[in-house]
């Protein structure tokens, strides 16, 4: 990404408040959003290849309660570590506007802070190991075998939590840089040694869980490393920020108020989907097993899509720190037309190969019988999330936090109280037509309060 010389300013105090300065104008293209949003895409899909060896490696054990202890742990990771993944989307965000605003100083002062807040956080995480991890397998509960094996994997595992934190900051850095390929690089290659490692702990060694875990812990240190070297060379010459504006308290404030909102989003989300589980549990067993299949199809759409939210994320941000609105525009514009256009060609996918798709994935056939009955919503979801996700990507690059993290709570009553008014007359359907409803509220509140947003962020043009 091109960097002019022009000296920046300082942003806002506020937390949602742009940097300022002189208009920098910039062109975006289906080129700039592609560059974007193609290697993120290939990014988010290694992940749940990584799930999938690992489920493997261990299913070559032949012990049903190994597998369930990783299932687990992951499930615990998981709601550890969404709940931090504001040092990814945050920092992208904040990185991006100093780009824009050619605040070169203050763009190298982002990627410090963020790292602080990683360190402290990956540290607390791990002296709080043993109290998490009661808590976990006390919600979880499990028989005593998978509860022992979940305990093996969560103790090795948590020692990774300061490298992984710290890997979130290095890749929201270099994505709001627009550093897309590097991005990709860190990711493939956290996932791929980790899933080589993965299978020589596992079929060579014979370490069991512990080496699936151990595996996790080196991988996330050797991304630390390379993500820190890149920093390094990309840092090498420039001065460091001077160590007042890195601890800068209204900097601070504001990236604290960004993440905070962002985690308040996460953790609605979370609520979100763990309500939609809880009242298909409540409809028994086969019902839970047909929904929890469709879901699966929801998710791979969503990491397909989240490609193309990033790009609206680095492109929204930098529009607002370079204060050029028609670059926020056209982000805004062409990252919605590439989303609705994938999305379009995910259900079509899905709505044709999807009884194929549930055959794969389960052998029951009242399982089978039932996901098909529901099969038309899930392919509806790529189509009713996009706006949700893309939308998400610009409040995050503009830093319209409080805005995203109010509609997600409106969204979220509105789920419920669809699905109280809807689920008695229609059952199952009545639940997938309420989270069809979260859906379109999150994507289309936020897209009616932009041109408000727009027009307080961005200066009116001269006459």
């Amino acid at each position: 990404m091109a960097h002019d010389s022009a000296p920046g300013h300082k942003a806002d105090a506020s937390p949602d408040a742009p940097a300022g300065g002189a208009v920098r104008p910039f062109e975006v293209t289906n080129r700039t959003v592609l560059a974007i949003a193609v290697p993120m895409t290939l990014a988010y899909l290694s992940t749940p290849l990584l799930g999938l060896i690992d489920t493997a490696v261990i299913g070559q054990l032949g012990d049903a309660a190994l597998l369930g202890g990783i299932a687990l742990g992951g499930v615990l990771f998981d709601l550890v570590f969404t709940s931090f993944n504001f040092l990814r989307s945050g920092t992208t965000g904040l990185t991006a506007q100093a780009v824009g605003a050619d605040e070169h100083e203050e763009e190298r002062a982002v990627l410090l802070r963020a790292q602080v807040l990683a360190a402290s956080l990956g540290i607390a995480l791990a002296a709080l190991s043993l109290p998490l991890l009661t808590a976990g397998l006390w919600l979880m509960g499990g028989s005593a075998e998978v509860q022992a094996a979940t305990a093996t994997y969560f103790t090795v595992r948590v020692l990774s939590a300061p490298m992984a934190l710290a890997n979130y900051a290095f890749l929201g850095w270099f994505i709001g840089r627009g550093q897309a390929m590097t991005a990709l690089a860190l990711q493939t290659g956290l996932n791929g040694i980790n899933i080589a490692l993965s299978v020589a702990f596992v079929l060579v060694f014979d370490w069991g869980v512990a080496g699936v875990a151990a595996a996790t812990v080196v991988a996330e240190a050797t991304a630390c490393l390379a993500g820190a070297a890149i920093a390094l060379a990309i840092l090498r010459g420039a001065p460091l920020p001077s160590r007042a504006r890195l601890f800068d308290r209204q900097k601070f404030r504001r990236m604290m108020a960004l993440n905070g909102d962002i985690m308040i989003r996460s953790f609605s989300l979370i609520a979100a989907f763990g309500f939609f589980y809880s009242r298909s549990a409540a409809q028994g067993d086969t019902v839970l097993a047909a929904n929890a299949v469709l879901e699966k199809l929801f998710m791979v759409a969503s990491f397909f899509l989240d490609g193309l939210a990033t790009a609206a994320e680095q492109l929204s941000g930098r529009a607002v720190g370079a204060r050029y609105r028609p670059a926020f525009d056209r982000s805004l514009k062409l990252s919605l037309l590439w989303g609705y256009v994938l999305a379009g060609l995910l259900a079509l996918v899905f709505l044709t190969m999807g009884p194929l798709l549930i055959e794969t994935i389960t052998t029951a056939q009242d399982v089978r019988e039932t996901a098909e009955a529901y099969l038309p919503w899930a392919a509806a979801t790529p189509l009713l999330g996009v706006l949700a996700f893309q939308m998400d990507g610009v409040f995050i690059g503009a830093t319209w936090s409080r805005d995203m993290r109010n509609m997600m709570l409106v969204s979220l009553v509105g789920f419920l109280a669809a699905y109280a008014i809807a689920f008695p007359l229609l059952g199952n359907h009545g639940l997938w037509l309420a989270f069809a409803i979260f859906l379109a509220m999150r994507g289309f509140s936020l897209l009616a309060i932009t041109p408000r947003r727009a027009a307080a962020t961005f200066p009116r043009a001269p006459g």
